[in-house]
């Protein structure tokens, strides 16, 4: 893919060596939709950064000047239509870098690949995820009940969380660009 620039960010392919960035917030997951990409160690972290940097769904986030990797976003092309979605460090949450990370990604997802639709699945219960999905001017369009497990309880029973899906239209993207 196309590197992207923001003003404190670069958006790239991922490479080799953002495994300890990578290591960093998939040791332990905050997100359960992440726990199945839980990494146990390095040796783990570097597959999975060589793994990542062979596609351009997984868009590696890093600092401007430090290329440091403090999260990824994610496009998962379906004709006119993409899953998105971010993971992002906690250590560097409450700065706005995941909400100029997906404006980018939304930018170029519409502008540049032609997007239609853009959605993303939302754990009722990850209200951070929920406010960043309602600042990119997603609308909530609705809730799955039990939708999905991905943990289990003491017994072994799968734990179903409700998951909402949150989407946009090209058209409704392009007016908040041009300051409509």
């Amino acid at each position: 893919m196309e590197i992207i620039k923001t003003d404190r960010l670069v958006l790239r392919n991922f490479r080799r060596n953002d495994a300890a960035g990578l290591l960093a917030y998939l040791r332990e997951p905050k997100a359960n939709c992440f726990l199945s990409l839980k990494l146990a160690d390095t040796e783990d972290a570097e597959a999975e950064a060589e793994k990542r940097s062979a596609d351009d769904e997984h868009i590696a986030v890093c600092l401007k000047g430090t290329d440091q990797l403090i999260g990824d976003v994610f496009a998962v092309p379906e004709t006119d239509t993409f899953s998105v979605g971010w993971n992002f460090n906690p250590e560097f949450g409450g700065h706005g870098y995941a909400l100029e990370a997906a404006r980018a990604l939304f930018s170029h997802l519409f502008e540049d690949k032609g997007a239609r639709r853009l959605y993303a699945y939302v754990e009722d219960h990850n209200t951070s995820s929920r406010r960043l999905c309602e600042k990119l001017g997603m609308r909530n369009e609705g809730l799955f009940v039990e939708f999905v497990s991905f943990t289990d309880d003491d017994a072994g029973d799968p734990i179903y969380e409700n998951t909402m899906q949150y989407a946009i239209l090209r058209r409704e993207w392009m007016p908040k660009v041009n300051g409509a």
